[in-house]
């Protein structure tokens, strides 16, 4: 069974060489084009991690976070943003809840694959 990512992002251009690599190393894509559409597809299929940008239109990363933790607190998060907020990855860290990795875009897909590799062990 392939993990499930749910990918956040409303450059489409960068959501597709996003879903490019994850399908290559062989997880399981959702795309979404931003917050209130990930919140619907998260519903339908949830996912195994969270990898979202900050700012995008309706609901933005933040309010993504909160909106899915709040019925599954473990869920892995990977932020990805070009505008990286005050505390980094702790902004989004709460007691008892999932691990946060934080990325700067442009993104190193390698640094971020390796961050999946972690959050998501292998079967």
């Amino acid at each position: 069974m392939a993990w499930r990512i749910l990918v956040a992002e409303d450059e489409g251009l960068a959501a597709m060489a996003i879903e490019d690599e994850l399908l290559r190393e062989g997880y399981e894509v959702v795309l979404a084009p931003d917050g209130q559409a990930a919140l619907e597809a998260a519903a339908q299929q949830p996912p195994d991690l969270l990898l979202t940008d900050l700012r995008m239109p309706r609901l933005d990363g933040a309010g993504l976070i909160r909106a899915l933790r709040s019925s599954r607190p473990a869920l892995p998060v990977v932020v990805m943003t070009g505008y990286a907020p005050a505390g980094g990855a702790g902004a989004f860290a709460r007691q008892g809840e999932g691990p946060v990795a934080l990325f700067a875009k442009p993104l190193d897909m390698d640094a971020v694959l390796a961050a999946l590799r972690k959050l998501l062990p292998g079967p």
